[in-house]
């Protein structure tokens, strides 16, 4: 079965949530011992399998109700979802290195100044509009988000011409800043997630969900910045109880309006609690405890080591009860670099390498087939 649904799709600003706001600036806290959970997702059971010699509980229930669901909504089909399983990896038991305060407090604030808010609104009835997380990897303002993000940037002319736009908005609260073109949208991943646009509560496994965008244009009077404020992606295996920092855009307790002018980063402070992959041996997703970020809206975000480069993307978990008591997930840098060189044949240093009007460009071919196929399955045509 699937996980819990997409982090960043369900703070739908349709939808105006009734609940506690966080407001003011960034919001930086110390998660206590009990971690788990992000996303609503209809009722599901998803069962992990431990690689010999783990003893990490094999069975993860997730059940929601989501708030005011505005209409009903259909589980989608589990087309290839893969077994996530435990990795049978070497070297987990070594003395994990603690970072100081020092170091943490610097790859949080490098991690805030990458930070971005994704919001997409469209004319069509059939679309809703959304507010998730992205994080620059490139100073030549690269963001990594997820493919579930990401797709609404392929849909510009739909219903018409101009009728589907995304901003990219950065600060706290945040503010409107930059205009993006995706320069890849996995294909593998909206081949198999077909439905996600209409859906209320979609869910999935993390596998094959991220995007790239580039900046190629300011949305205010304000000239685009010689360099864009990034964190690299990181060479570097995640590993269970890594000390890291998490940051997105959440939203899950803010109104439609609140969202649009009172939206803060979220940072906090957290540990890998468990490594799963989606192969055999290979280290493609991981779990983190309940903490202020796990809320809707997270989807995109970043998870960063101390040394302030980025391990994860987050995608997926639960998003009812305390955030305390939730699990969030993310796909790990190592896992993208390596589906990206798979489905394109190239690497992801390579697409980093190239100015980015040649990478829009070269992406920009392959839009309308990819828009074509999104329509038909929104239309169901």
């Amino acid at each position: 079965m699937r996980f819990p649904v997409f982090l960043g799709i369900l703070v739908a600003l349709l939808v105006a949530i009734s609940l506690a706001a966080f407001t003011g600036s960034t919001s930086t806290v110390t998660p206590t011992a009990s971690s788990t959970a992000l996303f609503e997702a209809l009722p599901q059971t998803l069962t992990l399998t431990p690689a010999p010699g783990m003893d990490a509980s094999t069975t993860i229930a997730a059940t929601s109700t989501q708030p005011e669901k505005p209409k009903a909504a259909k589980q989608p089909a589990p087309a290839k979802a893969p077994a996530v399983t435990k990795p049978a990896v070497a070297g987990v038991t070594a003395a994990i290195p603690q970072p100081s305060q020092a170091e943490f407090d610097a790859a949080a604030s490098a991690l805030r100044g990458a930070l971005v808010n994704i919001l997409c609104s469209s004319d069509s009835t059939a679309l809703h509009a959304i507010s998730g997380s992205g994080v620059f990897i490139d100073p030549k303002g690269i963001i990594l988000t997820n493919a579930h993000i990401g797709q609404y940037l392929l849909l510009e002319d739909y219903p018409q011409k101009g009728g589907t736009a995304c901003v990219i908005r950065t600060g706290s609260p945040a503010r409107t800043a930059y205009v993006a073109k995706p320069i890849y949208v996995s294909t593998s991943w909206l081949a198999d997630n077909p439905s996600t646009l209409t859906q209320m509560a979609p869910t999935g496994t993390g596998e094959h969900d991220f995007a790239l965008l580039a900046v190629t244009a300011s949305a205010t009077a304000a000239p685009l910045p010689d360099s864009f404020p990034y964190i690299p992606l990181s060479t570097s295996h995640a590993y269970t109880g890594l000390p890291v920092a998490i940051g997105s855009y959440a939203a899950q307790f803010l109104s439609a309006n609140e969202i649009r002018s009172s939206l803060s980063p979220t940072l906090v402070f957290g540990s890998v609690e468990d490594i799963y992959t989606f192969a055999t041996n290979t280290i493609d997703l991981f779990s983190l405890g309940g903490t202020a970020a796990a809320q809707e809206g997270s989807s995109g975000g970043g998870v960063a080591d101390a040394n302030g480069n980025l391990v994860g993307t987050i995608t997926t978990s639960t998003v009812t009860g305390n955030t305390a008591d939730r699990t969030l997930r993310a796909i790990t840098t190592d896992y993208i670099a390596r589906d990206y060189a798979a489905q394109t044949g190239s690497s992801l240093s390579a697409l980093l390498a190239e100015p980015t009007t040649t990478a829009v460009a070269d992406f920009a071919a392959k839009v309308p087939a990819l828009e074509a196929a999104l329509v038909s399955s929104i239309t169901g045509s």
